[in-house]
Parts: C-alpha cells; sequence; structure tokens
C-alpha cells in the first residue's frame, strides 16, 4: 500500500514549483501595491460575474493566482506541492499544466453559473421596477432583496442612505415624481454595485482538480490528515466532495467560500481524465 505523507518540499518538478513562485509573486504584489499605491489588484484580477462592468475575459485565468489571505494561499498551495508534485512526475509538465489549467477555468465557469441562478431572481425584480417605475414593483423588491451593503462599501452607502429617506418620502406621498426618480437612480446604482460585488479568488478549484486526479490515479493511497489521521486517497476524496456539495447548496449567510467553484474543479478533473484514460494518454 502507497503511505503519502507530508515531509517537506524535496525535489519540486518544475511546473509545480513555477506555480508556487507565481502564486506568491500574486500574493507579494497584491499586499504591496495595496499598501504602497491603493491600487486594489484583486478588483482587476479576480473573477466578476459576466454581466458585471467590472469583468474581463482574462480574469477567469488570472483569479487563479489571486488570494484572499494567507491561511487561503499556504493551504492551496500546500495542497498544490503534496499532491500536484507526485502527478507532474507522473504525467510531466505540459500535461500537468493543461490539467491544472482546465480545471482552474472550469471551477471558474462553474461558479459563474451558480451564482447566475443565484442573482437572477434579484436582479429581475431590479429590472422589473426600472422597466415599469411601478410603486408595486418596488416595494416586492424592498421586501425580497437584502441589499449588500453597510458602511464599509463606499459611496454606495451614502447613497443607499438617501434611498431610504425616499422610500419614506414615497411611502407619504405616492405621487412625488421626484422621488420616484431618485429611486430609480439608486436602484441603477445599486444594481451595478450587486453585479460587481462577486468577486471569485484562489486556485482552489485547480487545487480541487488534483486532489481528485490524485484519488482517482492512487485510490487507496493512505494520505494523514491532520498530519496524524490515515485515510485513503479516495475515501478522502468523497468526503471533501461531499463537504463542498452540502456547504454550496446550504449557503449559509456570510459564507464568502466558493464551494461550487471547487466542485468545478473537481467536475472538469474528471471528465478530463476520463477522456485522457479512454484514448490511452492517461500514463
Amino acid at each position: 500500500m502507497t503511505q503519502i505523507r507530508p515531509s517537506g518540499f524535496q525535489l519540486l518538478p518544475p511546473v509545480v514549483k513555477n506555480l508556487l513562485i507565481i502564486n506568491g509573486l500574486f500574493f507579494l504584489a497584491t499586499i504591496s501595491l495595496e499598501t504602497a499605491f491603493h491600487i486594489d489588484l484583486t478588483k482587476i484580477l479576480g473573477l466578476h460575474f459576466v454581466a458585471a462592468t467590472d469583468f474581463k475575459p482574462y480574469q477567469f485565468i488570472t483569479y487563479m493566482f489571486m488570494h484572499g489571505g494567507f491561511t487561503h494561499i499556504l493551504f492551496n498551495m500546500f495542497a498544490l506541492w503534496m499532491f500536484g508534485n507526485t502527478l507532474e512526475n507522473i504525467w510531466g509538465g505540459k500535461r500537468f499544466l493543461i490539467f491544472y489549467m482546465i480545471t482552474g477555468i472550469g471551477a471558474g465557469i462553474t461558479y459563474t453559473v451558480w451564482i447566475y441562478f443565484q442573482m437572477r431572481p434579484d436582479l429581475q425584480s431590479m429590472d422589473a421596477f426600472l422597466l415599469s417605475r411601478n410603486l408595486d414593483e418596488l416595494s416586492a423588491l424592498i421586501g425580497t432583496h437584502e441589499f449588500m451593503i453597510n458602511k464599509f462599501s463606499g459611496q454606495i452607502w451614502v447613497e443607499f442612505q438617501s434611498f431610504q429617506q425616499t422610500i419614506r418620502q414615497i411611502n407619504l406621498d405616492p405621487e412625488n415624481h421626484e422621488a420616484l426618480h431618485a429611486a430609480v437612480n439608486f436602484i441603477t446604482h445599486y444594481k451595478e454595485y450587486y453585479l460587481n460585488r462577486s468577486i471569485v479568488v484562489g486556485a482552489s478549484g485547480a487545487v480541487y482538480g488534483i486532489l481528485l486526479a490524485f484519488g482517482m490515479m492512487f485510490p487507496n493511497a493512505l494520505i494523514y490528515l491532520y498530519f496524524a489521521i490515515p485515510i485513503r486517497a479516495k475515501y478522502f476524496v468523497l468526503i471533501f466532495g461531499a463537504f463542498e456539495l452540502f456547504e454550496g447548496i446550504r449557503n449559509s449567510p456570510g459564507n464568502n467560500i466558493a464551494h461550487f467553484a471547487h466542485l468545478g474543479g473537481m467536475i472538469f478533473g474528471f471528465f478530463l481524465i476520463r477522456y485522457w484514460k479512454k484514448k490511452g494518454e492517461l500514463h
């Protein structure tokens, strides 16, 4: 039985090594540019929703090299080394890099599809009011939508406070056309803010794809969970996959983890491995 134990950074294959370096440089650049020049690299390179004004196609690639904090990048890079090291030594650098990029992009696509269905009801309510300028549509929007704004949200917070005053004016006088016009302006600005608010960063989708590949290639290998608890790779993958599915569906408030991006990496990785295996190109 094969046993997999993290024993240190030894004999790093070139693609894994360069991915570690690139991710580290992006992380340092994010901190440095924000501190020195107040440039938000996450806003530029993180993956936005495709209908957002801040979305750029290249973000499907660049988001993989951005991370939200030290713990985030540490976990991803450790997993990249731990499982990617073995896979690259078996597959070679070219195939490993192809797998990494496809699963990472696939994770971004999966999350984009998921977030679309999450956001669609709210966007439909906003559009219904903006098109009709009907007070019933405005009431329905206010009654069902949780406005994702707080005092740290910037200028939109000031506008939101004015909007609340506008709603009070409309309630007192439904024929107040100036108040209605102000409400239309706010919802127009808020819709843009709402679309731009969703930003995904991290190599987690590609890393989960690598984890899935390791479990498929070495199903009976032992992984030492928390460096102490031995568990076979196939069960390790199943547990992580089930957890991500559960958490993604539950979608608990305040949870900023893109669980469906993780699942997307695993799904794209599964079908890519099956394709290579069918063509006899897996080894």
